[in-house]
């Protein structure tokens, strides 16, 4: 049987956006109502992802890290779930800044993630927008989402697998990228080493 793919994912927001709920949700379908604040959590899913096997470890992290911690998160990651609260309009002023770091820690690499709006069944308590969510995502350049770990409406799902397909097609892209530096490289030694001979 051929060796499943490795992806790392790891889900930011800050503390009580529901970052725990919708790993949980996702890996088992159910929905926990208590979640200790401070965990932070590591996970190994297998899924089947368009006929291929992939193997998720999932970052759930406790969202109130300390710097250090958090950047060496950020390190880990491949994939990155950014998660605010529907009805909470601080936990949506924070992806940005966040995103923020993520790229400085990145870079120049550019950085694989998913926006996800969370507790979409308070509707009735909701202090951002739909509008504002997809207006961010585009700011952002990645995919949106809203959805309820509780209800489990939204693909929940298809926010795990979509965030794996796009972290593997960076990889292929970059692995093509490098294929073709590291040709070019032997081609100007060869160039170099012709030249030096013929002169």
């Amino acid at each position: 049987m051929a060796k499943s793919a490795e992806v790392k994912l790891a889900i930011f927001g800050r503390a009580c956006v529901g970052k725990s709920a919708l790993v949980v949700r996702f890996l088992t379908k159910r929905f926990i109502w208590e979640y200790d604040p401070t965990l932070e959590s590591t996970y190994r899913h297998q899924a089947t992802i368009d006929d291929e096997v992939v193997t998720m470890e999932i970052l759930d992290t406790a969202g109130q890290e300390d710097t250090i911690q958090r950047e060496g998160h950020m390190r880990w990651g491949e994939g990155f779930v950014l998660v605010y609260d529907i009805t909470d309009r601080g936990s949506f002023e924070e992806v940005l800044p966040l995103k923020n770091i993520l790229d400085e820690i990145k870079k120049p690499k550019n950085v694989t993630l998913i926006l996800v709006g969370n507790k979409a069944d308070l509707d009735h308590s909701r202090q951002v927008s739909t509008e504002e969510g997809e207006k961010l995502a585009t700011e952002l350049a990645c995919a949106f989402y809203e959805c309820s770990a509780c209800t489990g409406e939204g693909n929940i799902t298809e926010i795990f697998y979509e965030l794996c397909r796009e972290v593997r097609r960076r990889r292929m892209v970059q692995g093509k990228t490098r294929r073709r530096s590291s040709t070019t490289h032997v081609k100007q030694a060869i160039n170099k080493m012709l030249t030096k001979i013929s002169s």
